[in-house]
C-alpha cells in the first residue's frame, strides 16, 4: 500500500506531518506579515488542510483494496473508517479557516497562532481516528483538548471569552482524569495498551466483572463529556456562548467527529466483550442527552447557547446509532459515520450566517438579531433556512439523509420505542428551529447595518449549503463510502 521509499509508518502518518508543518510555518510567517496581510495566515492554513486532504484521498483505495496498514508496534491503523473521520475533520477545519477571516478582522484579533491552534488541535484529532494503543488515543486527546481551551479563550480582552476558557479547561480536566482512570484498569486488566489485546482480556473476565464495570463505567464518563451528553453536558452552553463564533463552530463539529471516532474504537475495538453492559447504559444516556437537548433548546434567547443545547440534541442520535450498532447492526454504525457528515456541512453553514451578523458594534449573537434578516439578506435568509430545516431532519436535506438511517438501524434491531421516541423529538426540533424562521422572515429588522460579509464567507456558505442539498438529493454515493468506512468493525 506504501511506497519502499521510505519508512511505512512514516508514510502512514503523512497528512498529519502536513498539518503539523503547515501550522508551525504560520507561526513563523505570521511576524513576516503587515497588519493588512494577514490573510496570507489562513490562506496558508488552507493550503496545509489541501495537501493532507489530497494524501488521505490516495490512501483510500489502498486500503479498499489492500486492507488496513498497522503502525507504530499496532497502536496506529490506517483503516477505511479513520481515512473517512480524518476528511470529515480536514473539511471542518478548513470551512472554520474560511469563516474565521472576516470575523477575527471585526474583532481585532487576527493572530497567526489562532490558526496554528486550529491546525495542531485538527493533528490530535487525526490521530484520535486512527489511534489504537492507550497512550496514543490520550495523547492525541489531549493536544485536541488543550488546542480547544486556549481557542475558546482567544479573545482576551472579552470577560465571556475567557470565562468560557476557564469553565471549558476546569471540566476538561476533571473529565480527562475520569478517562485516564479507566484507561489505567483497562491497562491493568489487559496487561497491555493495546485495544486488541484489551478486548482479548475482557473477553476472558466474566461479564459483571467489578473491575471491569468501574474501567467501563469511569472511560464512558469522561468519553461522554468528551461529546457533551447528558449528564456531562454542563460545560456545552457556556463555552458556545462565550467562545469566540467561530470556534463556537469550530468546537460544535470537529472535536464531535474525533470523539466520536475515540467513542467508536473504545466500544467495538477495545470493550465488544462488555457490549451486554455499555449498551443499556448508552440507551439511557441517549434518551437523556435527546431530552434534555430538545426541551433546553425550546427556552433559549441565545443563538451560541441555542445551537449549544441543538448540538446536544444530535449527540443523542448519534448515540441511537451506537445503540443500534451493538447489536451487530451494520445499519447502525453507517447511521452514525454518515451523520457525523452531513452534521459537519450543516452545522456549519448555520455558524457561517451567524457569522454574518458581526458588525461593527453589534455582536448579533441573539435570536432577535435575526429578525428581518429576509428583508436584508434574501440569500443569507434562505440559507439558513435550508440549514434548519436540514438539521430538523426535513427531505430532501441532508438532515433527513442521516435522521432516516437512524431510525432505520433502531426498527431492524427491535429498539422500536427509541425510534417513536427519535421521531417525536425531531418534531419537537423542528418547532424551535421554526423559532428562528419565523424572526427571519416574519419580524422587523432591529437595524440597516449592513452585514460583514467577505468573499472566504461566501465561500465557506456556497460549498456548506452544496454539500447539504447534494447529499440530501442524491445520497447514494455517500452511503456508499460511510458503509465502506465501517467496514473494520464487522470484517
Amino acid at each position: 500500500m506504501l511506497s519502499a521509499h521510505f519508512p511505512p509508518d512514516l508514510q502512514a502518518i503523512i497528512p498529519e506531518i502536513l498539518v503539523a508543518m503547515f501550522g508551525l510555518a504560520i507561526l513563523v510567517l505570521d511576524f513576516l506579515l503587515e497588519k493588512n496581510e494577514k490573510y496570507w495566515n489562513a490562506v496558508t492554513a488552507l493550503i496545509g488542510l489541501s495537501f493532507a486532504a489530497v494524501k488521505l484521498l490516495t490512501f483510500w483505495p489502498d486500503v479498499i483494496v489492500g486492507g488496513p496498514y498497522h503502525g507504530f508496534s499496532d497502536g496506529f491503523v490506517l483503516d477505511s473508517f479513520s481515512i473517512f473521520l480524518k476528511l470529515i475533520i480536514v473539511a471542518a477545519t478548513a470551512l472554520v479557516v474560511l469563516i474565521s477571516a472576516k470575523y477575527l478582522e471585526i474583532e481585532h484579533a487576527h493572530h497567526g497562532e489562532y490558526y496554528a491552534l486550529l491546525l495542531f488541535s485538527a493533528v490530535g484529532m487525526m490521530f484520535l481516528a486512527s489511534g489504537t494503543d492507550l497512550i496514543v488515543l490520550f495523547i492525541a486527546l489531549e493536544v485536541m483538548a488543550l488546542c480547544e481551551y486556549v481557542l475558546a479563550g482567544f479573545l482576551r480582552r472579552s470577560r465571556r471569552s475567557n470565562e468560557a476558557a476557564v469553565k471549558f479547561f476546569l471540566l476538561g480536566a476533571f473529565s480527562s482524569g475520569l478517562l485516564l482512570y479507566g484507561m489505567s484498569l483497562l491497562y491493568g486488566i489487559g496487561g497491555s495498551t493495546k485495544l486488541a489485546v484489551i478486548a482479548e482480556r475482557l473477553a476472558e473476565r466474566p461479564l459483571n466483572d467489578p473491575l471491569a464495570w468501574v474501567a467501563m463505567i469511569t472511560l464512558l464518563a469522561g468519553l461522554f463529556f468528551k461529546i457533551a451528553a447528558v449528564p456531562f453536558h454542563q460545560w456545552t452552553p457556556d463555552t458556545y456562548e462565550g467562545a469566540p463564533t467561530s470556534i463556537t463552530a469550530f468546537i460544535s463539529v470537529a472535536p464531535k467527529v474525533a470523539s466520536f471516532a475515540l467513542l467508536l474504537r473504545m466500544l467495538f475495538a477495545g470493550m465488544p466483550a462488555l457490549q451486554k453492559n455499555w449498551q443499556p447504559l448508552t440507551i439511557g444516556v441517549a434518551i437523556a442527552t435527546m431530552t434534555l437537548g430538545n426541551l433546553a433548546a425550546l427556552t433559549q434567547t441565545n443563538i451560541k447557547r441555542f445551537f449549544g443545547y441543538s448540538t446536544i440534541s444530535h449527540v443523542g442520535y448519534l448515540l441511537l446509532g451506537v445503540v443500534a450498532a451493538a447489536d451487530g447492526n451494520a445499519d447502525g454504525l453507517t447511521a452514525v459515520v454518515i451523520y457525523l457528515l452531513v452534521y459537519a456541512f450543516m452545522n456549519l453553514g448555520a455558524f457561517a450566517v451567524i457569522l454574518l451578523m458581526r458588525r461593527k458594534e453589534i455582536i448579533g449573537d441573539e435570536i432577535d438579531d435575526l429578525s428581518g434578516l429576509m428583508s436584508r439578506a434574501p440569500v443569507a435568509a434562505i440559507f439558513m433556512l435550508i440549514f434548519l430545516l436540514s438539521l430538523a431532519g426535513i427531505p430532501p436535506t441532508a438532515g433527513f439523509i442521516g435522521k432516516y438511517y437512524i431510525f432505520l438501524s433502531l426498527v431492524e434491531t427491535g429498539h422500536y420505542y427509541l425510534a417513536v421516541l427519535g421521531v417525536a423529538y425531531a418534531v419537537v426540533a423542528l418547532y424551535y428551529y421554526f423559532r428562528i424562521v419565523v424572526a427571519m422572515f416574519m419580524k422587523p429588522a432591529p437595524d440597516t447595518i449592513p452585514l460583514a460579509s467577505s468573499a472566504a464567507l461566501r465561500v465557506a456558505l456556497g460549498v456548506t449549503l452544496a454539500m447539504t442539498l447534494i447529499i440530501g438529493i442524491y445520497p447514494d454515493p455517500f452511503i456508499g463510502w460511510a458503509k465502506l468506512a465501517i467496514q473494520p468493525f464487522f470484517s
